[in-house]
């Protein structure tokens, strides 16, 4: 990626998808307005599956009625999002040539390997699929969506996550398809904010932004932050 400024990170703790939903779409506005600069929202979601556009409901095999379900403008088939699973949406303006959509998926997918790196655990792609793999089971997926060449929805990386509920789906599609998580791996306790802290530097080393800052968690926060 070019050289970018700074990017504002703001870590909003367990967050409704719905309201996060709104929240992207607010700032995703402002973005495009050039009322914010580049900023990354970090939380975490309760239970729920969400679809991407044209994905086919059938990959929700079950559960349908304890986790509520949700259609969305990005792209990629079903997922599960729950507490102990980081989400980013990197809220992002991407200009000359970084309007590439396959090069900002192939830097999500590094920003993410480098930080699990740290964590001792040996991450990589699979060859034509989207997101991060860990041998042969899938820890991160990513559904993106842009507007005007500015980057909204983003990725899911399983740190602590009930397994269980990926049962109930057929994740990205991918039959067969088996998740794990950081602390699976690693067989320790890892939370959700110690692994956020370490993939906002990765993210703004392999982005290539000079400076992170740190917001609130309210919006006009956020939005006052770009001064």
């Amino acid at each position: 990626m070019d050289a970018r400024g700074a990017l504002t990170v703001a870590n909003l703790g367990v967050l409704d998808y719905d309201a996060a939903l709104a929240m992207q779409s607010e700032m995703l506005a402002a973005r495009i307005d050039g009322r914010v600069g580049d900023t990354m929202l970090m939380m975490e979601h309760p239970h729920v599956f969400t679809l991407g556009r044209g994905a086919d409901e059938g990959f929700i095999v079950s559960n349908t009625e304890t986790v509520p379900v949700r259609r969305v403008s990005r792209g990629g088939q079903v997922t599960y999002h729950g507490p102990g699973q980081l989400i980013g949406y990197p809220i992002l303006k991407l200009e000359g040539r970084d309007r590439d959509v396959t090069k900002y998926l192939r830097c999500l997918e590094t920003a993410m390997i480098d930080a699990l790196a740290k964590f001792g655990i040996d991450a990589g792609r699979r060859e034509k699929m989207t997101g991060v793999w860990v041998g042969g089971r899938k820890i991160a997926s990513i559904g993106i969506g842009i507007r005007r060449w500015t980057t909204w929805h983003g990725f899911a990386l399983n740190v602590s996550t009930d397994l269980s509920y990926f049962d109930s789906i057929v994740p990205c599609g991918i039959e067969g398809c088996r998740m794990t998580s950081v602390c699976e791996i690693t067989n320790r306790a890892v939370s959700v904010r110690e692994f956020a802290e370490t993939m906002r530097e990765s993210f703004a080393r392999v982005f290539n932004y000079d400076e992170i800052i740190l917001a609130g968690a309210s919006t006009p926060e956020l939005m006052a932050s770009d001064g």
